[in-house]
């Protein structure tokens, strides 16, 4: 399949690569194209305001969560859903060629970019340096003969002298000079303790702000040399992956959303549904309760800490979930999910599902994971191994008498995480259901076994 694209790199995390790569997004399509965003890892945070500023679900591509097999069709999935893109932007994620520890490499950027078969943009901040800008260009050219970097973004350039001598020094390199872009204060992307604000909680401002990157990329960026650029990567020789399992009957599944709840990955949600769910989004902070007829409830990643308080206030929704759960119905919930079914999060009372407390730490707790599940629930069958991440400050204190453990950790310490009882599961473990298909079609059916199961203790 024929699909223009390009990554946007960096030498390292800090140079400018959201803003400048959220600013192409916007930028591109606000020239008329179709734009598929992407970014490579696991973020959430950054796909939301790249789906902000293409108008489309901003989506993940990574190996270890996907394996290697599924980079490129998803990146094709991706770009022909609901429409066919003109073009992928995929940023990806800390310096080019940086991945898991300790892996050589795997799951980098230049790592999917040799997998998508996509010319790369390096993202440079020129803010300490001038000349030798074309000494790290060099370097970052002649690394990999596998990874093309096919041009360079100047990044916080200060005054056109500046520029002058960053030009000189990239002169050798031969890489061209697709944009400069200036040193301005003006466009402001607020960030907390993971990390970028969520746009799901400023969407006013993170709109503004992605219209401030628009325009700034469009005047300081060569959007039609981008785009030649883009039109240089080779047809994928793969189809488009698929959501769609055979399904045997439907089930309403409550799936958690909004500000509290926002890190879901969509293709997580597009397996339910081609599983034969019909999803229905809850936003605890909007007074949602569970939809008549939930059959199973999924409640996802996010900052829960940043809204404890309103989250308790909406009572009603926790009594849902903890009565739904006592009844023996599927419920499965990851980080801040987990969270959610304590009993209390730094002091605020949750829904008391599981015999834990949540609080606030200093502590970042951030990376890549390999999981043997311990026992069979509603996702998995014990002795099953999956990859997943982590990335939270909280920790979780649990009674004496518990846990049903979930997981047991392969790194090394013989850690164990997380809750797995016949309907309950609920870790810090993030899980890419691509990766994991039988996940979803697990979940959906034990939906379907709960809903028949209430049906038939209703009197006739």
């Amino acid at each position: 399949m024929i699909l223009p694209r390009f990554v946007v790199a960096a030498p390292g995390s800090g140079h400018g690569k959201t803003m400048i790569a959220t600013g192409l997004m916007a930028a591109l399509r606000a020239r008329g194209y179709a734009v598929s965003p992407h970014k490579v890892g696991p973020d959430y945070i950054d796909p939301s305001y790249h789906g902000l500023a293409a108008g489309r679900v901003g989506r993940n591509l990574d190996p270890f969560l996907q394996g290697e097999d599924l980079v490129a069709p998803l990146l094709l999935h991706g770009a022909s859903t609901p429409t066919p893109a003109d073009v992928a932007v995929i940023e990806g994620v800390m310096g080019l060629f940086d991945g898991a520890l300790g892996s050589d490499g795997f799951a980098s950027t230049a790592h999917v970019a040799r997998l998508v078969g996509a010319p790369v943009v390096l993202v440079v901040d020129c803010a300490a340096s001038a000349r030798s800008i074309g000494a790290v260009v060099h370097g970052f050219t002649t690394y990999d003969d596998e990874v093309r970097v096919a041009g360079v973004i100047l990044n916080n350039v200060a005054s056109p002298r500046h520029e002058k001598e960053a030009r000189a020094g990239l002169a050798r390199t031969g890489v061209p000079v697709l944009g400069v872009v200036p040193r301005l204060p003006d466009v402001v992307v607020p960030s907390r303790h993971l990390g970028l604000v969520p746009v799901a909680e400023r969407r006013p401002e993170a709109s503004a702000a992605v219209e401030a990157l628009a325009e700034l990329i469009a005047t300081h960026v060569d959007l039609d040399a981008l785009m030649e650029l883009a039109r240089t990567a080779p047809a994928l020789d793969c189809e488009p992956w698929s959501p769609v399992t055979t399904s045997d009957g439907s089930a309403v599944v409550a799936v958690f959303g909004g500000p509290a709840f926002s890190f879901t990955y969509a293709e997580n949600v597009e397996l339910l549904q081609g599983a034969g769910a019909e999803v229905v989004i809850v936003d605890p902070l909007r007074g949602d309760r569970l939809p008549t007829g939930t059959a199973a409830v999924v409640i996802g990643g996010g900052f829960p800490e940043m809204h404890a308080e309103a989250l308790t206030g909406n009572r009603a929704l926790m009594d849902d979930v903890s009565t739904f759960a006592r009844a023996g119905g599927p419920v499965v919930a990851e980080c801040a999910g987990l969270l959610y079914l304590g009993q209390t999060l730094d002091g605020v009372p949750m829904t008391g599902v599981l015999p834990m407390t949540g609080e606030m730490t200093r502590r970042l707790t951030l990376g890549y994971r390999r999981a043997t599940a311990l026992a069979d629930g509603p996702l998995l069958r014990a002795g099953e191994q999956v990859t997943g991440h982590e990335f939270h400050r909280t920790t979780v204190t649990w009674a004496e008498s518990a846990p049903a453990w979930a997981w047991s950790m392969a790194d090394g310490t013989d850690t164990t995480e997380g809750w797995s009882s016949s309907n309950v599961h609920a870790s810090y473990l993030h899980v890419h259901w691509a990766g994991h298909p039988a996940h979803p079609v697990r979940l959906v059916a034990a939906a379907r076994s709960f809903a028949e199961s209430v049906a038939a203790s209703v009197p006739a």
